[in-house]
């Protein structure tokens, strides 16, 4: 390997070295993508730009989510970095759950993302209705 000639660019290979690579399929960083981007994630995310919540709140405000899945969920985002668990010493225990600084750029970049389709959803469902989505509307 050849040595960079300036300060630049010897930072600059530095910085790309330490980025994730998602086109690689070899690349830890697609898994986050997965946590990040999967039905459930995203929702997380979302929710928890309100504030801090408890396990069943969250399991209220998500829909459809089931207990299993929401815990995979809330595992893999903390494990990540974005969602902070915090288990009160009390008895019952008492779990919350919140974003991280992190957590809350992220969820912040995907609220925009949910807000597009929410908005946009007549035109998508209209889409769908005239098979515009199907391969033989695109052959056509």
């Amino acid at each position: 390997m050849t040595r960079p000639k300036t300060l630049r660019a010897a930072l600059a290979e530095h910085n790309e070295a330490r980025r994730g690579q998602l086109m690689a399929a070899a690349c830890p960083s697609r898994a986050v993508l997965s946590h990040v981007t999967s039905r459930w994630g995203v929702l997380v995310l979302v929710v928890l730009l309100d504030g801090t919540h408890r396990f069943s709140e969250l399991r209220r405000e998500v829909g459809g989510v089931s207990e299993k899945m929401l815990a995979q969920t809330l595992d893999a985002l903390a494990g990540d970095g974005f969602v902070l668990r915090y288990a009160h010493p009390v008895i019952p225990p008492r779990v919350e759950y919140s974003l991280t600084p992190m957590g809350r750029e992220l969820a912040g970049r995907l609220s925009g993302l949910v807000d597009w389709i929410e908005e946009n959803y007549p035109r998508i469902a209209e889409a769908r209705a005239a098979g515009s989505c199907s391969p033989a509307a695109e052959a056509a």
